[in-house]
């Protein structure tokens, strides 16, 4: 497989130095992505550069993951507005373990193989430099004029709401430069890949390569991932869409990427899955000749899901959905484990209720009446049930004055009582 030529028809190169492709024919090449620990999971922003490594291994060549624990302390300039809040070391080492771990999903770390992934942190080696040494021998290979000529710095100096640019930010270029020098003298590590807004940061690296050793470095950027309507790529309403479970439900993971657009999707699907071209291209034909039948959107957030979490996740996810949207049954409803239960009905309106109002049984229309108010009156709740338009967990309700005892509840705390096709409403017992 060639790399570059993969990366170019998944839109995947915006930026390259000339003699990359060439130095990746000649050998098995090492590069490096670098990942800002400030948070303990990867969000669906990384996995373009995490697919870039991915695909790197796959053709041969050896992928390094640098988590950015000296460079994460600072805070990176380059698209930012405002400084960042800093992170003790306790905190970064918590969040490099996690990164890790979500990482071994994309590569292969523990093979014997020559090409196996390797995971470092530049806080390893900046720990012990004085800032007179750094500033001796690493400041005076670049110029202020070369640093001032950066886009990253540019722009923040010259934004009018900007609050200005700290001397710490500023020296993050000399930073983020030097660890490509440390990798390309420690790991032979002669490119650095990551997102276009790192261009002017792996630039400076290769400068300093150069003028440091006289040696051979390379730098690939992918486009930044922007949605069809301009929006910021894997932003929600409730925040970022990460790829730990606990900040974002496999449900809700799955639900993301079922749902964007057929443009996005069909940019998407390249990016962020392993599927060939020859699929790909299948799957486009498909759309063309249905589009209400969504296959690309289908099989990306199949894949995506299976990829990031689990097969058994995805197939959670799916089931999920039909009990939304289709016409699931209640075994289906008692498979869901309460995370995803409270994932998928996440702001129906929800009332809690004394648990011992089960114990010998209640009628259901003093239950949700009574003791949660589902319907106003007893009067409009006979009347529905009557015409058969009330479901408990997703089946019809047999009469208004049908008892209900601890046998009938989910994950042996909730209800789901839906009135007429679209109006849920859950009941917690306490």
């Amino acid at each position: 497989m060639n790399f570059v030529e993969e990366l170019k028809w998944r839109g995947m190169i915006q930026d390259m130095m000339p003699g990359t492709e060439e130095q990746l024919k000649k050998e098995m090449t090492t590069a490096y992505v670098g990942i800002d620990p400030t948070a303990d999971s990867l969000h669906i922003g990384h996995l373009v550069s995490v697919m870039m490594l991915r695909h790197f291994q796959r053709a041969g060549h050896k992928p390094i993951a640098l988590i950015g624990g000296a460079t994460g302390m600072i805070g990176d300039p380059s698209m930012k507005s405002q400084e960042r809040v800093l992170l003790d070391e306790t905190t970064l080492r918590h969040n490099q373990n996690a990164l890790k771990n979500q990482l071994a999903k994309f590569l292969d770390f523990e093979s014997d193989a020559p090409n196996a992934a390797e995971l470092v942190n530049n806080y390893d080696w900046m720990k012990e430099f004085s800032f007179l040494d750094f500033i001796r021998n690493v400041g005076k290979l670049i110029t202020v004029n070369y640093m001032m000529s950066k886009d990253s710095v540019k722009k923040r100096l010259s934004g009018e709401s900007s609050s200005g640019l700290s001397f710490t930010e500023f020296t993050y270029q000399l930073l983020q430069g030097y660890d490509f020098v440390h990798l390309n003298k420690e790991k032979n590590c002669k490119l650095q890949m990551g997102g276009s807004d790192q261009w002017g940061n792996i630039t400076t690296g290769t400068e300093m390569i150069r003028k440091m050793a006289g040696g051979e470095a390379f730098a690939l950027t992918c486009p930044l991932i922007t949605k069809a309507d301009g929006g910021k790529f894997g932003k929600t309403e409730s925040g970022n869409v990460w790829l730990d479970r606990r900040y974002t439900t496999p449900y809700k993971f799955y639900q993301f990427w079922l749902n964007v657009t057929d443009t996005d999707a069909e940019k998407y699907i390249k990016i962020f899955t392993a599927l060939t071209k020859e699929e790909i291209d299948a799957l486009i034909a498909e759309q063309n000749e249905a589009p209400h039948l969504r296959p690309l959107q289908k099989r990306l957030a199949k894949e995506v899901t299976t990829m990031v979490h689990s097969a058994e996740d995805y197939e959670s996810a799916v089931e999920a959905s039909n009990i939304l949207f289709g016409n699931s049954t209640a075994d289906a409803l008692r498979k869901l484990d309460e995370e995803t239960l409270l994932s998928v009905f996440e702001g129906v309106p929800t009332f809690e209720v004394e648990k011992n109002v089960l114990n010998e049984g209640i009628k259901a229309v003093d239950l949700f009446t009574d003791k949660a108010a589902v319907f106003a009156s007893k009067g409009e709740m006979r009347k529905l049930a009557q015409g058969g338009g009330i479901s408990l967990n997703k089946e019809k309700l047999r009469s208004f004055d049908q008892e209900i005892t601890n046998n009938e509840l989910l994950n042996d705390k909730y209800l789901l009582v839906q009135k007429g096709k679209k109006n849920y409403f859950l009941l917690l017992f306490k």
